[in-house]
């Protein structure tokens, strides 16, 4: 597996280009998440490797949102980061800002899961719990549906992502939940470190 980076290695290089709370804890839930589903889908042994792909996938999104995906190529490279992440990183802006198109099932899951874990997280930050570890698929199918709650979260591009997966949008959504159940409490230990 051609990779270059060691998880500290990416997770400073993480913290380097992206200061903002929210960003950092976006990545962490997106690197547990991405974790998780190799361990799901049969890619045990890469589940470090999926992770950091999830880990760096908006490496550019703080400094340079309006060249996102176009700048991350750069400040991978620049890095030493290799070639399969840097195009796992830029497939998640397919038809939205890159033409790098998903093809590989972990490139895939990371274009599903991105919007996808922003909508869950927002409906958890408005549960008495603050947590998804109460969290069913109907709350995030009402919240889904109504288009002014997070705004921000693409639900065409979580659709898109369900149909490149062959999945219905109700088991995306529940497999996502069980994810982000299982690298919470890590995710606000990790947080609660981050200066």
């Amino acid at each position: 597996m051609e990779t270059y980076i060691s998880r500290q290695e990416a997770f400073e290089l993480l913290k380097k280009y992206n200061q903002d709370h929210f960003h950092i804890q976006h990545a962490l839930t997106v690197e547990g998440v991405m974790k998780w589903y190799a361990k799901e889908l049969g890619y045990r042994e890469d589940a470090e490797y999926w992770g950091i792909v999830g880990l760096l996938h908006d490496i550019d999104f703080e400094q340079y949102p309006e060249a996102h995906c176009i700048k991350a190529p750069e400040l991978l490279r620049n890095a030493g980061v290799g070639e399969n992440i840097i195009h796992a990183v830029c497939s998640h802006g397919y038809q939205l800002t890159v033409d790098v198109k998903p093809e590989h099932e972990m490139e895939k899951v990371l274009y599903a899961v991105d919007e996808l874990t922003g909508l869950i997280g927002a409906v958890a930050l408005m549960r008495p719990s603050k947590s998804v570890q109460d969290m069913e698929v109907k709350s995030v199918k009402k919240k889904y549906k109504s288009t002014n709650f997070a705004a921000g979260c693409s639900r065409e591009v979580i659709q898109r992502g369900a149909d490149m997966l062959g999945w219905e949008l109700d088991k995306l959504i529940e497999n996502t939940i069980y994810a982000m159940r299982s690298c919470e409490a890590e995710i606000k230990q990790a947080m609660e470190q981050v200066n």
